[in-house]
Formats: structure tokens, C-alpha cells, sequence
């Protein structure tokens, strides 16, 4: 990297007035993150209209999906914290050797899904539907298999997307993922119902539209870190693996993917839980699961904008940026989950609505969303102060206290509810686990500040 490319950085990251620099960095991943939640929604309006057994069918695939994501999205987590913090210290060469050292890593990631498409797809469905909804294990089936046997495009999405946020550059981020996000919009109606001439999909079709948005995302991805991120060179001419980048890229990214694989676990539970109600249930409990995406992504949006401000900072050594950040991350955070909040108690029926519910589905649906409404209210603190710890290297806060809210607490709660009050107890299940989540949560978060954020000089303002 040249002395005036280094400059530029520099300027941006650590000279730019905090909360410009949040907005700068943050404003356009959040703008794509909701496009991205419009997308999951508007692909499960799609299915919907086919029937509510296609709706079941592609929310049951949901903790493999989430786990395919989780592997992408946490080693990503891992690529940017050392990356951005190697900026901060000006160690140009190791930036450049995470960079590639992160894309060797992705592609073993693709190699994995792409034998667990081919292999547990089936066994995975069938582990969930009963003898008598084998139509619906079809369709998952086909759905499930389409998307990880063909990962590649989300796995280069996600490596050349974290390169640019890295970097500073999230408009160009932003512009790769509304691309992808985009032409998946436009594809799913065409191939899900055969539009234009194409064939009628169904199911397959989604599936197929979802393959190809991720792969026009990776190829923009690409070719904008090509010519315009001047601060990474991937030349992998004579490149080996590098043990212990690896190890430091993982030493944050694994207990990011384990956070988030232990999502697919939870998810997996709960759909085996609500399947012994009804086929309704676990196709509403799907439905939450779109609906809170366009509340939970924005936030996830601010926090992939704010984590390497943080960790540059903490590169940097500037304690006064570092508290500025985290707290302007934690208005905006509460601002998204306020806001979902007063939406699940106030037009539930509405969202519910929008994909084409039943009776049944609305008469479970509406005090479903209400109840697991209120956690809304302190999730957002949670959610902030995991970004917190992952940018700190400190991951494994993270990874404790999701343990213990999906899997320590949310899961028995909900067995136990269920057998105690029925349907409409298993709800109450997200609440509890959430209050549990903010105890943890301030736990470790003041461990953070005492160890490592306030013996910290305060730097420039």
C-alpha cells in the first residue's frame, strides 16, 4: 500500500468525527441489510402463494440455511476484526495475507456445503415432518439441496463484501448486496410461477432465484474490490496457508459461527416442539422469523458498519472514539427495536397478512407475534454488545451468552411451556430467554470496559 493510499485511510477511520464516520460506514450496510429483509419476506410471499405446505417446506429449512450463513457471516466477523485492526496498526502486510488467507478459508467453507447438500439434506427433513406431510419433505428437499449445493456464489459474497468493510468502503458493499438482493426480487415470481416463458419451478424456483442473486452479488463484490480497494492486493502467487492467521482469524470467527449455528439448533428444536401443535405453528413460527428480519438486519447492518471503527480504534488506542462509537450504535439499535416492537403489538394481522395467512394461521399467528414482541425491547442492547466483544477479539462473551439464551434457557423453556400451557405459552419462551441474554450481556460488558476499554489513553476527539 502506497504512503498516500495509507493517508486516506488513516483520515477516514481514524481522523472523521465519530458519528459522521458511524453514519459513513453504517448508513449504507443498514440500507442493504433492509433491501436483504424485503427479499426474505418478499421470497416467502412468493412460496406462500403456492400453498401453506410450501411455506412449511421452505421454513423448515431455515437451521441449515441459518447454519450456511452462520459459517459465512462468523468467519467473516473473524476476516474483519484482524484486518481492520491491522490497518489501525499500520501492518499493511498482515492485512494482505488475512485478506487471502480469509478467501483459502471460504473455499474450503463451499467444499464443506457442497457435501452436506449432496448427503444430510433428507435425513435433515425427515427428522422434522411426520409420516403423514411427505409433500412437504419433498419440497424442502428440493428447496434445501438448490441452496447449499450451490453456496459458492453467497461464500464469494460474503469474503469480497468484508473486504470493502474492512476498508471503509460500504458503499460499494451496499451497491453488491442491493445487486443480489435485487435480482433475486425480480427472478422469484418469474421462476417460482414460470412468468415470460420460463418454467414453472415452484419451490426449486425460489430456491434457483436465490443461487443466482447471491452469484451476481459475488461478481460485483469482486470486481469492485478490484477497482477501487486499493488497500488489499490479493496476489495469491506463491501463497501458503498461513497457520497462525488462520488461527486468529477463527480465534474470533468460530465462536461467531458456533453463536450462530447454535441458532440453527434452537430453530431445529422449536420446529420439532410446534410440529407436535400443528404444521400452522411451525410455518407461523417461520413467518416471525421473516417479519423480525426486516427489524433485526438494519441493526446487524449498523453493527458489520461499526465493527471495524471499533477495532480500529482499539488498534489505534483510542479509548474516547471507541465509547463514542458503541454508544451512538446503541441509540440507532434501540430506535429498530422499538419500532418492531410497537409493529408486532399494534398490526400483527397485517403482517400476517402479507403472507397469505389462514384462519388458522392468523387465529395462532397474531397472539404469537405480540408475545414475542416484547423481547424487542431489550434486544437491542444485547445484539450491540456482541459487536462489542467480537471487535475486541473477545468473541467468546458473545458465544456464552448465546448459549445460555437458546439453548440454556429458550429451548427447555419453550418443552416446558408447551406441556404446561399449550401453544400459546411456548411464546413466552423468547421473553425469558431474552432478559436472561441482557444479565449475561452487562456482565461481560462491564469485564470489557474495566479490562480492556478504560485503561485505554482517550485519544483524539
Amino acid at each position: 500500500m502506497s504512503n498516500e493510499q495509507a493517508q486516506v485511510k488513516e483520515n477516514k477511520m481514524g481522523v472523521m468525527p465519530v458519528t459522521k464516520l458511524v453514519f459513513n460506514m453504517s448508513l449504507p450496510m443498514m440500507v442493504s441489510m433492509l433491501v436483504q429483509a424485503l427479499y426474505n419476506i418478499v421470497d416467502s410471499i412468493f412460496v406462500a402463494k403456492l400453498s401453506e405446505d410450501a411455506l412449511t417446506a421452505v421454513s423448515l429449512a431455515f437451521p441449515l440455511q441459518t447454519l450456511l450463513i452462520a459459517v459465512g457471516a462468523g468467519t467473516g466477523v473473524g476476516v474483519n476484526a484482524l484486518l481492520s485492526k491491522s490497518l489501525g496498526e499500520k501492518n499493511y502486510k498482515r492485512a494482505n495475507d488475512t485478506a487471502k488467507n480469509g478467501a483459502f478459508i471460504y473455499v474450503l467453507s463451499f467444499l464443506l456445503f457442497l457435501v452436506l447438500g449432496l448427503t444430510v439434506v433428507k435425513p435433515f427433513y425427515a427428522g422434522q415432518v411426520k409420516s403423514d406431510n411427505m409433500h412437504i419433505m419433498e419440497m424442502g428437499v428440493e428447496y434445501l439441496s438448490i441452496v447449499m449445493a450451490c453456496s459458492f456464489g453467497l461464500f464469494a459474497q460474503f469474503f469480497f463484501e468484508r473486504l470493502l468493510t474492512s476498508t471503509g468502503k460500504t458503499m460499494f458493499s451496499m451497491t453488491s448486496q442491493l445487486c443480489g438482493a435485487i435480482t433475486n426480487i425480480i427472478l422469484d415470481p418469474i421462476l417460482i410461477f414460470g412468468l415470460f416463458g420460463a418454467p414453472r419451478l415452484e419451490v426449486a424456483g425460489a430456491a434457483i432465484a436465490t443461487v443466482i442473486g447471491q452469484c451476481v452479488a459475488g461478481i460485483i463484490a469482486f470486481v469492485l474490490n478490484i477497482k477501487f480497494n486499493h488497500e488489499i492486493k490479493l496476489n495469491f502467487k506463491g501463497f501458503r496457508p498461513d497457520k497462525k492467521i488462520i488461527g486468529t482469524i477463527y480465534a474470533v470467527g468460530i465462536p461467531s459461527i458456533i453463536m450462530q449455528s447454535i441458532g440453527s439448533i434452537m430453530t431445529y428444536c422449536m420446529n420439532r416442539i410446534l410440529i407436535e401443535f400443528s404444521s400452522t405453528a411451525t410455518a407461523v413460527f417461520g413467518v416471525y422469523f421473516k417479519l423480525q428480519s426486516f427489524f433485526f438486519m438494519p441493526v446487524f447492518g449498523l453493527n458489520n458498519g461499526v465493527t471495524p471503527i471499533i477495532a480500529f480504534s482499539y488498534g489505534a488506542r483510542n479509548k474516547h472514539r471507541m465509547l463514542k462509537t458503541i454508544k451512538i450504535s446503541m441509540i440507532v439499535a434501540c430506535g429498530f427495536m422499538l419500532a418492531g416492537f410497537a409493529a408486532f403489538e399494534l398490526i400483527p394481522e397485517v403482517l400476517l397478512g402479507l403472507f397469505k395467512a389462514s384462519d388458522e394461521l392468523l387465529r395462532i399467528g397474531v397472539p404469537a407475534l405480540r408475545i414475542i414482541g416484547v423481547h424487542y425491547l431489550v434486544a437491542w442492547f444485547c445484539i450491540v454488545a456482541g459487536t462489542v466483544f467480537q471487535s475486541l477479539g473477545k468473541a467468546t462473551f458473545s458465544l456464552i451468552v448465546s448459549i445460555m439464551r437458546q439453548l440454556v434457557v429458550l429451548v427447555p423453556a419453550a418443552f416446558i411451556l408447551a406441556k404446561l400451557g399449550g401453544l400459546e405459552a411456548v411464546w413466552w419462551s423468547f421473553p425469558i430467554a431474552e432478559v436472561m441474554s441482557f444479565i449475561v450481556s452487562t456482565t461481560c460488558l462491564v469485564h470489557i470496559y474495566k479490562n480492556i476499554i478504560e485503561p485505554l489513553p482517550d485519544g483524539d476527539k
